[in-house]
């Protein structure tokens, strides 16, 4: 019995890190990755709020940054938005001691602060970025003693997965754009020479180990220069090979979609939404119109 426990809990961490990693990998900001989490640590832990706090250095207080359930109504909006002085309630003392920390029964700690309505239990974990306090991940339950030591445990790993995703965005952020250059020319070469865009299980992951950067650099790098994603810039290169193959001779025997597929699109509908991106029309208009024009 207690053997299944322990294996039952190992599984839940490895899917929270999976499922976490995977999702926090394409944040481009620092907003994205707190919004990421507040709406994913409810699906993903069953909770039925969430909110996150960041530090305010300047005026040592800790402000609501992002939030999912009642305290999010719709959009990014936070409602009742609040400000906790470090110290202040359990998430300032959380904050103020950099240590986690489950109250299984809030009326019994004179700390608990009343926000858009009262509840029964909290858990309340800090996000730290070099050992500095970032911020602090907070949750509360109309039902006494429903957080767990389980709970704590994945919230923890949350936070130093939030930690590690915010630390790489700051770092690549401050990277001069001269040394982006080099790498941006690297990229352009690969695509154009190798024509690297036409294989469909291209990532930014892959291509970013081609050039020896990070993804995160190599996203917020195509970002800066072309103000387009890592995808919408592939997708680019993609339909010039379809716009070129369209009305080719060597292509003539080729369906529209096959000559999709074969510009690296991994299936029609990806293919057929990219391709109105950014023309405007289909594919096959695109075709009927070169006909005419021939």
């Amino acid at each position: 019995m207690n053997r299944n426990h322990h294996s039952n809990d190992a599984l839940d961490e490895i899917r929270a890190i999976s499922f976490f990693s995977t999702s926090l990998y394409q944040k481009e900001s620092v907003e994205e990755v707190l919004w990421d989490i507040t709406k994913n640590v409810i699906h993903q832990l069953g909770f039925i709020d969430c909110v996150i706090y960041t530090f305010n250095k300047e005026k040592q207080c800790l402000q609501q940054r992002s939030a999912y359930g009642q305290k999010n109504p719709h959009g990014d909006t936070i409602y009742n938005q609040i400000e906790i002085s470090l110290g202040e309630g359990i998430v300032g003392s959380v904050a103020r001691s950099k240590k986690a920390e489950l109250i299984p029964h809030t009326l019994d700690d004179p700390r608990y602060i009343v926000d858009d309505e009262k509840r029964l239990s909290e858990i309340c974990v800090p996000i730290l970025v070099n050992d500095s306090l970032y911020g602090v991940i907070d949750s509360e339950h109309p039902e006494k003693h429903f957080f767990t030591e389980r709970h704590l445990h994945l919230l923890t790993i949350i936070a130093a997965l939030c930690s590690q995703k915010i630390k790489e965005l700051t770092t690549q952020t401050r990277k001069p754009l001269t040394t982006a250059n080099k790498y941006f020319k690297k990229l352009e070469l690969l695509m154009r020479a190798n024509k690297i865009y036409r294989n469909p299980n291209l990532s930014l992951a892959s291509t970013a180990e081609l050039l020896g950067i990070s993804g995160c650099y190599l996203s917020s790098m195509i970002n800066s220069i072309n103000q387009i994603s890592f995808i919408d810039y592939i997708n680019q290169y993609r339909i010039s090979d379809v716009k070129k193959n369209l009305h080719s001779h060597q292509y003539a025997h080729y369906t529209i979609v096959s000559v999709g597929l074969e510009a690296g699109f991994n299936s029609k509908s990806a293919f057929y939404t990219a391709f109105k991106k950014w023309t405007g029309i289909t594919p096959s208009q695109y075709q009927q119109s070169q006909l005419v024009l021939s």
